[in-house]
């Protein structure tokens, strides 16, 4: 029966979906719903590309952007607070290769207002391990040194970071080579400082990894690219030596928004203008199930966006988010079993290791497990 549904699904959604990569894992490993009667602990970050120059944007049209982020952010957003008391937080990946002072600043100082944190993104191509070593390093020292944010590791005291590869194309991820270059991306981000890498999923970007909705440690192998295609999932077994830890988001067919009636679509956690956070969304996110088996109570949603593209401002800085929390809280209201909790990429990255660890046992207790924040 799971045969003729992987063969039905993906004559039905076709190839340029890149279905075959993705979705078996999806349907071997079965949805999951949240049993009734049962708590469930919802952890929600928001992980943007966050590109103030996306599309050669000019200086005035760059600081446009950040002018109506910065101030219709925490006009918008400030007053909502989750299950712990906590407003929602926004996760800026800031490209290196968009790096300019005034930005950072901006967005650094958004962050000390307790709506966020900052961490690194990268769009490269034909790249080598040495200057992607470079540039990470640089950039870490820049955003830790110069803007006082990025966490440190409370074992260590040094500066780590979070990452989102450009274009999808981690560990030289894509079938043509182009847009990295790098074999052995894996191991440089992890020796540099990297705590957990947030790029998944890609789909339906040929890029995607046949792991779906899974959080597992990713081992490079530098003699070949995409890696991180299969790893051992958090949880399920002792850790492996050298291992970078990955964080997906939800990945999964949505049969209620088909293509001609039959066709479906990919829900794939992208808040976009054409496709915002609503109630039927949440609803798939928590069937993916993404989650460490052992404190299955735990619901891990990472959702992406590329926020300050000016369609997609429309539903993020207006009344799509605006109503998203909104469903939250009443959803919270209403349900003593459901508990939500607005997380950044950091703390999802140290709830994921708590979780592994079995302690400390509440999500306000995990959020600096391992790493603490700047602030």
């Amino acid at each position: 029966m799971i045969g003729w549904a992987v063969g039905a699904a993906l004559r039905a959604a076709g190839r340029p979906k890149n279905l075959d990569r993705w979705l078996p894992d999806n349907l071997f490993r079965p949805t999951r719903r949240h049993p009734p009667g049962k708590p469930v602990e919802v952890l929600i970050a928001v992980c943007d590309h966050f590109e103030p120059r996306r599309g050669n944007a000019s200086a005035e049209k760059a600081k446009a952007r950040l002018d109506r982020w910065t101030a219709e952010y925490p006009r918008l957003f400030a007053d909502f607070r989750d299950s712990g008391g906590v407003p929602p937080q926004h996760t800026y990946f800031y490209p290196i290769d968009e790096y300019d002072p005034g930005h950072a600043d901006r967005i650094a100082a958004l962050c000390r207002t307790g709506l966020g944190e900052m961490e690194v993104h990268y769009h490269h191509d034909a790249d080598t391990a040495d200057n992607l070593r470079r540039a990470l390093l640089d950039f870490k020292r820049t955003l830790a040194d110069r803007h006082g944010v990025l966490g440190r590791d409370k074992q260590t005291g040094e500066p780590v970071y979070a990452f989102i590869h450009g274009n999808w194309a981690l560990d030289n991820s894509r079938p043509d080579g182009r847009w990295c270059g790098v074999n052995n991306e894996l191991d440089v981000l992890r020796e540099t400082g990297c705590y957990a890498d947030f790029t998944l999923p890609s789909a339906p970007s040929d890029t995607q990894t046949r792991t779906v909705n899974s959080i597992y440690w990713a081992v490079d192998d530098p003699a070949r690219p995409k890696s991180h295609d299969t790893g051992v999932r958090l949880g399920t077994a002792p850790r492996p030596a050298d291992g970078l830890l990955m964080i997906q988001g939800p990945l999964l067919l949505d049969w209620g928004r088909r293509k001609w009636g039959l066709m479906p679509g990919i829900e794939n956690a992208d808040l976009t203008h054409a496709l915002p956070p609503d109630g039927r969304r949440l609803g798939l996110w928590l069937r993916a199930g993404v989650h460490v088996p052992t404190r299955p109570e735990w619901v891990f949603v990472k959702l992406h966006t590329h926020g300050l593209n000016e369609p997609n401002q429309d539903a993020l800085l207006g009344e799509p988010m605006v109503r998203f929390h909104e469903v939250l809280r009443d959803r919270a209201t209403r349900d003593p079993l459901f508990r939500y909790h607005y997380v950044t990429a950091r703390e999802m990255a140290n709830l994921a290791l708590a979780a592994e660890a079995g302690t400390p046992r509440t999500v306000a207790e995990a959020r600096s497990f391992r790493y603490e924040g700047f602030r």
